[in-house]
This record gives C-alpha cells, sequence and structure tokens, in this order.
C-alpha cells in the first residue's frame, strides 16, 4: 500500500457543487450510515453516525482483484471533527476475477439451493452472489476479530458493495498518510523480534477460534506505529470446516516466516504450524 499523501482533488472541494434540493450543503454524498450494516459495539468515539453527516472522497489508495480501496472523509457540517475511513468497493460479478473462489468457499454455504448451484456453475448470478459474499464476509470477519481485540481495522459500516473501515496511518491535515506495508519496511533485528512476536500471537488467536487468514503476506499487513495491523480478510477460512483449512494454514504460515528469515530472524515455519494446529484442534 502505498503511503504518500492525498490532497482533496478540486472538484471535491468543501461546498458541493451538485445544485440539486437533496444535494449535501458541503462534500459530495450524504452519509450513508443510515441503511447500512454497523460494526460492533461499542464503537470507537471517532465513528460519526450522525444522519446529517456528509462524505467526500479523496481518490483511490489501492486497487486490487476483488475491491478497490478509497479514501473517504466524513464530518458534519457546521461541527468540529473530521473522520478519515478506508473506503473498501468490491468489484461486481462481471469484473471480478474469480479463479481463486472455489477453495475459500469450501465450507461456506447459503440456503437458498438455487443459489448454491448458480454458485457451482458459476453464471453470472452465481457471481453476483459470490461477490455479495465476499463483501459480507469481511464486514462479519472484521467484526469478530475486532471483538477479540486482534489487530485489524474497525469495520465502520456495510452498504451493498461498499465497506467502510478505520483507516489506518495519520490522518492530521488535509493529506492523510496510509501506514506502510511490512513488505517495505527494514527494520532493525529488535523491531523485526517484536513485530514476528505480535503475529505469532495473532496467529495463534485465530487459530483457537478455528481461523485462518487465507492470504496472508507482507503485501497485506501493514505496520502502524510498531504495531501490526492485518487486513485484507474476505477470504478467511474456516481451518476445521473448510477441506483445505490446515492447507491455507500452512501457506499462511510459509508465507510469512519466509519473509521473516529473509530479514534475518531465526524461526521454525514447522514448529509454528504445529502450534497453530495444537491451537485450533483444542476445541474439539
Amino acid at each position: 500500500m502505498s503511503h504518500k499523501p492525498f490532497h482533496l482533488p478540486e472538484k471535491q472541494a468543501a461546498f458541493s457543487t451538485d445544485t440539486s434540493p437533496d444535494a449535501p450543503p458541503e462534500g459530495e454524498r450524504w452519509s450513508s450510515w443510515d441503511g447500512s450494516t454497523h460494526g460492533p459495539t461499542p464503537r470507537p468515539p471517532w465513528v460519526i453516525t450522525a444522519l446529517g453527516a456528509v462524505d467526500a472522497d479523496l481518490g483511490v489508495l489501492k486497487t486490487g482483484k476483488e475491491a478497490d480501496v478509497h479514501v473517504l472523509r466524513r464530518w458534519v457540517p457546521g461541527e468540529p471533527g473530521v473522520v478519515t475511513m478506508a473506503a473498501k468497493r468490491y468489484r461486481s460479478g462481471e469484473h471480478r476475477l474469480f479463479h481463486r473462489d472455489a477453495g475459500y468457499l469450501e465450507g461456506r454455504r447459503v440456503r437458498k439451493s438455487r443459489e448454491m448451484r448458480a454458485m457451482t456453475r458459476r453464471t453470472d448470478f452465481g457471481k453476483q452472489v459470490i461477490a455479495g459474499q465476499w463483501a459480507a464476509a469481511e464486514f462479519a470477519a472484521l467484526g469478530a476479530l475486532w471483538e477479540l481485540d486482534l489487530p485489524v481495522p474497525y469495520p465502520v459500516q456495510l452498504d451493498e458493495s461498499e465497506m467502510l473501515m478505520e483507516f489506518v496511518g495519520t490522518t492530521d491535515g488535509d493529506a492523510p498518510v496510509a501506514a506502510p506495508r511490512l513488505v517495505s519496511l527494514r527494520p532493525s533485528p529488535e523491531q523485526l523480534a517484536d513485530l514476528y512476536d505480535q503475529l505469532r500471537r495473532a496467529m495463534l488467536t485465530l487459530a483457537h477460534h478455528g481461523w485462518t487468514h487465507g492470504d496472508l503476506s507482507p503485501y497485506n499487513v501493514l505496520v502502524h506505529e510498531e504495531r501490526l495491523v492485518l487486513i485484507d480478510w474476505p477470504q478467511v477460512v474456516d481451518v476445521i470446516g473448510n477441506p483445505q483449512g490446515f492447507e491455507f494454514l500452512e501457506r499462511d504460515v510459509t508465507t510469512m516466516v519466509t519473509w521473516f528469515r529473509r530479514k534475518g530472524l531465526e524461526v521454525d515455519a514447522g514448529e509454528l504450524v504445529a502450534d497453530l494446529v495444537a491451537e485450533a484442534t483444542t476445541r474439539f
């Protein structure tokens, strides 16, 4: 993830140029809080829930195969306080890549047999169902992980294909700066050991509850103020319920341990896998 600053574009100035009677007095749109699915409570104090709030899009932060992430600001006109969030907008069924979906969707089910058949056959309707599942799965996963005090962004709301969540980085002034990805860091030996310890504790907590990330890599781990933050959770895997669950877990471990070893930390992937498998099976 780039950590260059974002500036409010000309067309997205503080006051709306839309002259329609329903347009907000500032920003680009009224807040979409009303009618959306909300994150877990108690909410962080920075979350703005006022129906009179407005939103402005500051631009694209990251593009991906399943979704694009934008930087979004929300505030209440005439009141102090502005919140910066990440807006993850999932691609529609015809614009997404589905070559990896099958393995991740093992162990997930929908109640309607028509939807299950469509998903299996990858019809246009089935792809739309899968797209909705990705969005709902990530939002639900973030909420559950947040409640377990795991290092993930707080999920603010889900409105159809757009999820708003905590922006991880520096938000002072008009130029938010996103936290750097782990892959871009050159940590000292002491910092490297601390980051690995944070990762191990997070993965053990996940495994205890039967989960693994499913696509974990140094590219979707952020480091903000010496703290790891794990992102990109639409493919979160049920280690026990998914027939390939332990394979996903082992791949997550191998990918991350390989990076730490290349940076000079002597850690063993097999040892961590064994610890995680033991933790995942303690419930059964």
